[in-house]
């Protein structure tokens, strides 16, 4: 017996549940990705792509030039001249962030090419963000967020910038209490819940965007901020390359799905509500740095 016809035809009604049982389910983000077309990926930049080998693998991350010119340059330039090369991994604060740099504050290394001081670069011109997708959920940080040019991001119409969002995987540079005091000689990944609120406050350079359980696994520090407190907790850099500078044969092949992508807009969708039997209420809503950015080895 059909018990809640109310208003409805009463065989309308009752045909309801039958109906709802019987639409498709809602893709997920793995049945996008295996539908996505090949040009809505694209490789990796070479020369905005960073190899930090570590004993245990590689981590790979691609570089912002767009949000943080001065920067990327001075961080090219850093990783040429081998400035990271024999370094270390020297913090993990826990639910926070992953740092490396130089340990000696007492007898640092000293720099060849690259600048000691660079101005902090926390926002950009809005016209400089040529690629924003919008993201039409609600966010507490921002008056817009969506993505761009790979990288999860937000902006202010009123202000007239635009910023890189601190969501898992981002790669930000140290610094002190100046603004500029951060040249990107320490640099750090964001390996916890996402720290919004040091948006506009920090130098967001670019993202992890393979290797990042190399850097989560790390143990937590026990000193104060995660540092190691112990050199024998240190882990040792390898080396830093530009995938531009390691033959063709070495490199990493990934590709990213383009966040200007109708699949991408799909893979946020997904985020925002996700089907199958095993949701039983969808959430309607997906915070910025929930929605993943897809990354696959080429041709995938």
């Amino acid at each position: 017996m059909c018990r809640y016809a109310f208003a409805l035809p009463f065989a309308l009604a009752c045909a309801l549940p039958a109906m709802a049982r019987e639409l498709p389910p809602k893709p997920s983000t793995a049945d996008v990705i295996k539908a996505s077309p090949a040009a809505d990926w694209r490789p990796l930049d070479p020369d905005n792509t960073l190899y930090m080998e570590l004993p245990t693998g590689r981590v790979v991350i691609e570089l912002a030039p767009v949000f943080a010119p001065q920067h990327a340059v001075n961080i090219r330039a850093l990783v040429r001249d081998g400035y990271f090369d024999g370094l270390a991994i020297l913090r993990s604060q826990d639910n926070f962030v992953v740092q490396w740099g130089d340990p000696d504050e007492n007898s640092p290394r000293p720099f060849k090419t690259a600048k000691a001081k660079l101005p902090g670069e926390f926002t950009v011109p809005l016209k400089n963000d040529k690629e924003f997708t919008r993201l039409p959920d609600r966010d507490g940080y921002a008056p817009q967020v969506g993505h761009s040019h790979g990288f999860p991001s937000a902006r202010d119409p009123k202000t007239g910038e635009a910023w890189l969002a601190h969501c898992y995987g981002m790669v930000g540079v140290g610094r002190d209490t100046a603004s500029d005091s951060g040249n990107g000689s320490a640099l750090y990944a964001v390996s916890g819940n996402a720290p919004r609120q040091l948006d506009r406050n920090i130098t967001v350079v670019g993202r992890v965007v393979d290797g990042m359980p190399l850097l989560s696994v790390q143990p937590r520090g026990a000193a104060p901020m995660g540092f190691y407190d112990k050199p024998e907790q240190m882990v040792a850099i390898k080396s830093v390359k530009l995938a531009a500078d390691v033959p063709a044969d070495q490199r990493s092949k990934l590709e990213v799905m383009r966040t200007d992508s109708a699949s991408f807009k799909a893979v946020a969708e997904a985020a925002r509500n996700r089907g199958g039997p095993w949701t039983k209420v969808a959430a309607g809503h997906v915070d910025l740095c929930n929605v993943p950015i897809p990354v696959r080895q080429q041709g995938g």
